[in-house]
């Protein structure tokens, strides 16, 4: 019997799944949570509010001197980006696969001589 590429790339496939483990992000270790709510106090706070008013009147002024709307679009763009940042980061650090343990506890069930 020879196994054509499709095959072979279904037992690849298979196999990777059964040998996965659940990916399971920023679940370990305390040690950095109090910089990173410092962090994330300075960023969407007073600190914050500060720094991205600062960015706004930055680009306002390039833009008179530019006679241009882009330098201000870049301030309020990267205003924005500072004050969204920590969620974004939060929620990527936290993001769970549920879908892949419940694909593996299928595949770990199929008998093993099939």
């Amino acid at each position: 019997m020879q196994l054509t590429k499709p095959a072979i790339q279904s037992i690849c496939l298979a196999m990777a799944l059964v040998a996965a483990t659940t990916a399971v992000a920023g679940t370990g270790g305390d040690t950095f949570d109090s910089v990173w709510i410092t962090l994330t106090d300075w960023m969407q706070g007073t600190l914050g509010r500060i720094l991205i008013g600062l960015m706004i009147l930055t680009g306002i002024g390039a833009g008179v001197l530019r006679q241009s709307l882009m330098p201000f679009v870049t301030g309020v763009g990267g205003g924005v980006g500072l004050y969204a940042a920590p969620d974004v980061i939060e929620s990527i650090m936290t993001a769970t696969v549920p879908a892949a343990a419940a694909v593996v506890d299928v595949l770990n069930a199929i008998p093993v001589g099939m």
